[in-house]
């Protein structure tokens, strides 16, 4: 019997062991390697091809969804399935956008996350029960009276929500520049492009933006510069 190859990125250490000692009960998945942030998770699905990766959105230095967005641009046969402590409907539709074609809760059991392994390896989507009842409902809040599509915001570059998810963090223009190997004045650039994007004046409210996204968790300690 060939095996699901499955990937497993999550920051927390004792949810993603966790996670893989459940995987490794079934006969029929195949754990073949654990990344710790979203960054890490684009590297190794470059390197180890699995056929599915079961991703966490709220991670450091990259988020969950971009990390989605760049494993699909570089190898586009993987099939990503979200796994977040998140049920609100932006979580979900930003998932979606991404491209995950799956999206469950952490609450849920042991034999629906099987269940949703082999359901998007099969080429299938797959929600978790409790979104699955909320998609028609999100569904009808996106489209406007007339039964149009409500017109999409400003769209963020990778490089944008990069920069995005490191000014969240606390990370000052410096430290952006060295960790994404860009120059200081293209940091700026960026900053300045995603205040006009966002109509969002300050790093206090991108902060905040970031935080109703999902692209980082409140819980985190921020420092504002």
């Amino acid at each position: 019997m060939r095996r699901i190859t499955v990937l497993l990125a999550e920051d927390h250490t004792i949810v993603r062991e966790g996670f893989r000692k459940l995987l490794e009960l079934e006969d029929d998945f195949e754990v073949v390697g654990e990344a710790e942030d979203g960054r890490q998770a684009v590297a190794m699905v470059k390197k180890l091809r699995p056929a599915v990766v079961v991703m966490d959105i709220a991670m450091p230095l990259l988020n969950g969804l971009e990390a989605t967005r760049q494993i699909l641009k570089a190898v586009p046969n993987t099939r990503i399935l979200i796994l977040s402590a998140h049920s609100d409907d932006a979580y979900v539709k930003n998932a979606t956008e991404a491209g995950a074609v799956g999206f469950l809760l952490k609450q849920a059991s042991a034999r629906v996350l099987s269940e949703g392994i082999r359901e998007v390896n099969k080429g299938h989507t797959f929600f978790g029960p409790f979104i699955a009842k909320r998609l028609p409902e999100r569904e009808r809040k996106s489209l406007d009276r007339a039964g149009r599509p409500k017109p999409r915001k400003a769209r963020l570059t990778s490089r944008e929500r990069e920069v995005l998810q490191l000014i969240a963090e606390g990370k000052a223009n410096k430290q952006i520049a060295a960790e994404l190997g860009i120059g200081m004045k293209t940091v700026e650039r960026h900053r300045e492009h995603l205040m006009e994007k966002l109509n969002i004046h300050g790093i206090a409210g991108l902060t905040r933006h970031a935080i109703s996204a999902g692209i980082i968790e409140s819980s985190v300690q921020l420092t504002i510069v």
